[in-house]
């Protein structure tokens, strides 16, 4: 057998590399989520806020857009919730007289806390403990946890691993018992978008009360060299008051999964609380 000619030799090798940089620099295929991931039926019920709200969206570094424009969309529908999409520096001179909710959105807790900064951490710390609603989701939570030096810490939580990264999969969930007065009545599973959302564990703090449980992870996703099995029965969906105010944190992503978009709408009903007393400066 003859050796194959040198030119020929080097065309197969660069055609080889270039067939394996051409694999390396392909995009990983977008994630699709199923529109009839939960066979079309509505599994969390539309209900009324409890008067009119103003809810602030965090917009900002942490949060692509992607992320605010879901949660407005599922807070249209409510044309008694007045929505304002506002960037970092609102949070720091934010007062419970002019909002009742402040949403932070999935996207990077780390990130969405340094464009806060300082000043617009303890604000918003102080706005909830004085009385005001807090929702986060996926980031958001991460941001409401204690165990973190850059996170808000008006949640008793802390997450289970330093590794974040677990990867997106459509889980299943299930309500408990306490879900009730909150997402209102929930029989059986149902599937949700999960992103690197938190898997919490309740946290060391004697200041401040335990979190109860609305939800639970009954599947898992644990790519990347993310621990197995801690995802199971882990909480999806959490609440907790924190001073006078509610904090609700969701770790996967109910905002843009079909079925499930009066969630969110319920979670800041819920922190949003009772008709509250007039806060003297």
């Amino acid at each position: 057998m003859k050796p194959l000619p040198i030119a020929l030799v080097c065309l197969f090798a660069c055609s080889l590399a270039f067939a394996q940089e051409t694999k390396k620099s392909e995009p990983a295929p977008k994630f699709v989520i199923p529109p009839d991931a939960n066979g079309g039926k509505t599994v969390i019920a539309r209900e009324e806020p409890p008067r009119p709200l103003k809810v602030l969206i965090y917009s900002g570094p942490g949060a692509p857009q992607s992320g605010v424009d879901h949660v407005m969309n599922v807070l249209k529908p409510f044309p008694q919730v007045s929505v304002t999409v506002a960037k970092p520096e609102a949070f720091a001179t934010l007062t419970n007289a002019t909002c009742d909710v402040v949403v932070f959105p999935g996207g990077s807790g780390s990130g969405q806390s340094k464009g806060l900064g300082e000043a617009g951490l303890k604000n918003v710390r102080e706005f909830v403990g004085n009385g005001g609603g807090y929702v986060g989701i996926c980031a958001g939570a991460y941001l409401a946890c204690s165990n973190f030096s850059w996170g808000l810490g008006i949640l008793n939580a802390g997450t289970v691993s330093s590794k974040w990264r677990r990867g997106q999969a459509m889980l299943e969930l299930e309500c408990t018992g306490e879900a009730m007065p909150v997402l209102g009545e929930v029989n059986g599973l149902f599937k949700v978008r999960y992103n690197n959302g938190p898997i919490l564990k309740p946290w060391t703090r004697t200041d401040i009360p335990a979190y109860t449980t609305l939800s639970v992870f009954k599947t898992e996703t644990a790519k990347y060299g993310s621990p197995e099995g801690v995802q199971i029965n882990a909480p999806a969906h959490a609440i907790a008051p924190f001073g006078k105010g509610r904090v609700f944190v969701s770790s996967p992503h109910p905002e843009n999964t079909p079925g499930l978009e009066f969630m969110i709408p319920r979670g800041v009903f819920w922190a949003a609380g009772e008709k509250k007393e007039a806060v003297v400066p």
